[in-house]
């Protein structure tokens, strides 16, 4: 009886490396990493400072390139891709969530989620897709509030309503917790999780905090560049 074939990877990596120059001294930031990541699943991304979690957070969100390897998204050598191309993965495919929000301080709610609408030159029904990611996210109340005129987590909020309002496949998180107290930081996981349950969303998400990456289906740990194995981690 034949089987039916297993899923491809919608994030591979293979032998990434990311060399910085500062001066004429190299600094190594990834030195030899591969990872699947298949459609639907939840991966944690852990280590300490340094250890190239956000270099690998920025390879994979096509925000940085690599110094050698190969990335490929949903198949796709990513190399090969134009700068336009390239934009079009961030705007459409990939759903950006980092720590600070970096949300525009004069913009409302509202106008903060239109942004990805507006750059994609998508603009049908802009107020209301937005209107629409808002309320998922449990701010509809708040449509018109600015930035400073919310809390930490419902910052937090816009931001991932931003992130989902072009509906990407995948999500990267990038310490999405970080400044925000426990109550706070578990309702914007719940949110996260709750994208995968519903749509399917791939979630890869940066964490320092082990009760984070514990509600993750997979954690991989990096230290100096390198993704720890088994026997590294129990060692």
């Amino acid at each position: 009886m034949s089987t039916a074939p297993e899923a491809e990877p919608v994030i591979k990596v293979r032998n990434l490396k990311k060399i910085y120059h500062i001066g004429e001294i190299e600094v190594p930031a990834l030195r030899g990493v591969s990872l699947d990541v298949f459609p639907g699943e939840i991966v944690a991304i852990m280590g300490p400072s340094g250890s190239g979690k956000s270099t690998l957070m920025n390879m994979i969100g096509c925000l940085d390139s690599p110094t050698s390897g190969e990335y490929y998204l949903d198949g796709q050598l990513v190399s090969e891709l134009r700068d336009d191309d390239l934009a079009v993965v961030r705007n459409k495919k990939i759903g950006f969530v980092f720590q600070k929000y970096n949300l525009l301080p004069r913009a409302n709610a509202i106008e903060n989620v239109e942004l990805p609408l507006r750059y994609s030159g998508d603009a049908t029904d802009m107020r209301a897709r937005s209107l629409e990611a808002l309320t998922r996210v449990g701010l509809a109340e708040r449509v018109f509030h600015k930035p400073n005129e919310l809390s930490g987590g419902q910052q937090q909020r816009v931001a991932i309503a931003r992130a989902i309002v072009n509906e990407p496949a995948i999500i990267l998180a990038d310490e999405p917790t970080g400044n925000l107290d426990t109550k706070s930081g578990q309702e914007i996981l719940d949110l996260l999780l709750e994208l995968n349950a519903h749509q399917g969303t791939t979630l890869v998400i940066v964490t320092h905090d082990p009760d984070i990456a514990a509600q993750t289906q997979r954690t991989v740990h990096l230290r100096d560049g390198l993704i720890l194995s088994e026997e590294e981690l129990s060692a």
